[in-house]
């Protein structure tokens, strides 16, 4: 299973190269972002670690290079409290982060996590394909489309959508949500769903009869709505709010 490990510092490259064989892991290694992009160009990988501070072309322009061309997961790895990276980063699509310095044990959990996610068995039949008025989800390859338009979504933005239609109208909170897709507890202050879930929001094409496909429930997390439930509330003269309004409303 290869991985590409972007950063500049030789020695953290070769003391995570040790730590990743042990665990299986083949891993090729680039110095900057110019030279992941070209390794990229050649060879397929499971997961990118991705560092932020790097000469030549540092880690959010590779990622918005990266996000042009690929979905491949990236794990960013940045400097402790800088907030503004991984926000930054988050919202070019990076699927998770972690600062520097981190245990090596919750680095490899890290990867393990995404890299069960992203897990694209060969689909054998329409078990594989969900269906929901009109998104239709492959779960084997982790592809999203709307009326033969591929949504563009990265793993873990799919993830999430999965999970909020497996529950419909239902209330998915963001405990929830950073467990099952990220593979982590949510800790106070991190805003990883936040930033995935406004993605997602952004990518969503226009629903047909111009309602929500999901919403925000403030303290509570997120709901899908059906199309049954929106005209239900319609008639009953319901609206909800415009700063909730998400999937190209």
């Amino acid at each position: 299973m290869s991985l590409l490990l972007v950063d500049d510092d030789q020695y953290i490259r070769s003391l995570l190269v040790d730590l990743l064989s042990l665990e299986g892991f083949r891993v090729d290694e680039a110095e900057n972002g110019k030279v992941a992009l070209e390794k990229l160009a050649e060879n397929n990988y499971r997961l990118i670690l991705l560092d932020i501070m790097m000469p030549v072309m540092d880690g959010i322009t590779t990622l918005k290079e990266i996000r042009k061309h690929y979905n491949t997961p990236v794990l960013m790895l940045t400097a402790r409290g800088d907030d503004l990276d991984r926000i930054q980063g988050l919202e070019l699509g990076a699927d998770d982060y972690l600062a520097k310095p981190f245990n090596d044990l919750e680095l490899i959990a890290r990867i393990k996590a995404i890299l069960r996610r992203t897990n694209a068995s060969v689909a054998r039949s329409s078990q594989n394909i969900i269906n929901f008025e009109g998104l239709i989800l492959n779960t084997a390859t982790k592809q999203a489309s709307y009326k033969g338009n591929s949504l563009g979504l990265t793993v873990t933005e799919f993830g999430c959508l999965e999970l909020i239609i497996s529950r419909v109208n239902l209330a998915v909170s963001k405990d929830d949500l950073s467990l099952k897709v990220l593979g982590k507890t949510l800790s106070p202050f991190d805003r990883s769903i936040d930033m995935h879930m406004s993605n997602l929001r952004k990518k969503l094409p226009p629903r047909e009869n111009n309602d929500l496909w999901f919403k925000t429930l403030r303290g509570r997390g997120y709901v899908m709505i059906s199309d049954e439930y929106c005209c239900h509330h319609n008639e009953q003269g319901r609206n909800i709010d415009q700063d909730e309004k998400c999937g190209g409303g």
